[in-house]
């Protein structure tokens, strides 16, 4: 293998990976609006790893503010919260515009106050933490789900 042909077949993976993440964000969008959160709640998984894992924050934030709109609409408003306060940009704004919704959304639920305390509190977060703290939250949402699920049952 030559000098060049390592980092060039790196760069061919990272850009499969970016693909990947754009495609499993954009496909848990629509999982959500269908209801199926389980599938929601895996590719917006796999979209904040790779994402994060690649170092490119900017971009893990567009399945953030999905996470944000979808734990909204779930009644997970605290978490939700959380998690706007790092995933808010212009960029998600503009591209994922749930947010903005479910930022006013949440306001009204938990008081201006305790919206911005939380928010404070993900805007504060390292890169590291915030995914940590989305993957224990979406592990924990569907913990609750399936036990809700057997109930009905």
């Amino acid at each position: 293998m030559s000098d060049h042909q390592a980092p060039a077949q790196g760069v061919e993976r990272a850009k499969g990976i970016g693909i990947e993440s754009n495609l499993a964000s954009v496909l848990a969008r629509l999982e959500a609006v269908h209801g199926d959160t389980a599938s929601a709640f895996d590719h917006l998984t796999l979209a904040i790893r790779h994402f994060h894992n690649s170092g490119n924050t900017p971009n893990m934030r567009a399945p953030l503010a999905v996470l944000v709109a979808l734990f909204d609409r779930l009644g997970r408003h605290e978490p939700a919260a959380t998690i706007a306060g790092f995933a808010l940009s212009p960029f998600t704004a503009i591209t994922i515009p749930k947010i903005t919704t479910a930022i006013a959304h949440l306001r009204d639920v938990l008081g201006d106050q305790v919206y911005e305390s939380l928010a404070r509190k993900g805007e504060t977060m390292t890169t590291a933490e915030m995914a940590t703290y989305a993957y224990d939250r979406i592990d924990q949402a569907r913990t609750e789900q399936c036990c809700l699920e057997i109930d009905e049952i």
